[in-house]
């Protein structure tokens, strides 16, 4: 969990760069936050699924937001709706009805981010079953995709979890709502994201990252935000990533 706070007097206007888990926005202002992705504009509190796209946040000004991500595994216990783990943007009340309600105005009478997160952890933790809601072999792979950065053959985990490529592939399907490729698609994206923000080119992110060339990452990054590499380099969103959410 992170939170954030923004002090502009204007219109707020941010590109959200694809991350490779299911994240959740709880919108703690009166003010009201509009999400704009593929399949419309949902305001308020919002769940953004694996096939977001670049998102597109705006607001009228001041505001507090409470960011969750979840990793796809754990995004099938809590939430339990694949549509919505590999779908776009999903409206939060649609899954939790009142019960999300009542969690943002609690957190909005909570001056204290630590006490919000403690909140909010609760208020996940009571959304979970108590036993595990993918195979261990799931589980295993997309860690695996994960560590890997994305650069691990499918039929390589595969046969290290003992299944078949086509049973990988269909349990990633029902569970988590996209496919192994697509999944390995954004956790490489990411981490050329993430060596763009950093100052590297995007000739040596496109190396690093497992990448043909630039070209390839110039394709890949088109069609998964609708952006440029450099542009991807400069969005807010991912330049406070790292002190938002910091790798050591």
């Amino acid at each position: 969990m992170a939170g954030f706070r923004y002090y502009d007097i204007g219109p707020v206007d941010l590109t959200m760069i694809p991350h490779p888990s299911v994240t959740l926005l709880l919108d703690l202002t009166e003010r009201g936050i509009v999400h704009n992705g593929p399949g419309g504009a949902v305001a308020g509190n919002a769940i953004i699924g694996l096939r977001a796209g670049a998102l597109r946040i705006t607001s009228a000004g001041v505001g507090e937001v409470l960011q969750i991500r979840l990793s796809p595994v754990v995004a099938a216990a809590i939430l339990r709706d694949t549509e919505i783990i590999g779908g776009t943007v999903t409206p939060l009340p649609q899954l939790w009805g009142g019960s999300a309600a009542i969690l943002t105005e609690r957190l909005r009478s909570t001056p204290s981010w630590d006490d919000r997160f403690a909140l909010t952890g609760a208020f996940l933790r009571s959304r979970a079953p108590g036993k595990f809601a993918v195979a261990p072999e799931l589980a295993y792979a997309w860690d695996q995709t994960v560590r890997t950065r994305g650069q691990l053959r499918i039929e390589t985990i595969a046969t290290e979890t003992g299944w078949t490529r086509q049973r990988l592939w269909a349990h990633f399907r029902t569970r988590i709502g996209v496919s192994p490729k697509h999944a390995s698609d954004l956790v490489r994206f990411d981490h050329a994201a993430h060596l763009l923000a950093a100052g590297r080119s995007p000739a040596d992110a496109a190396v690093e990252a497992g990448y043909a060339d630039q070209s390839h990452l110039h394709r890949r990054t088109r069609a998964i935000t609708d952006l440029t590499p450099t542009l991807v380099a400069t969005a807010p969103w991912l330049a406070i990533d790292e002190t938002a959410w910091p790798t050591g």
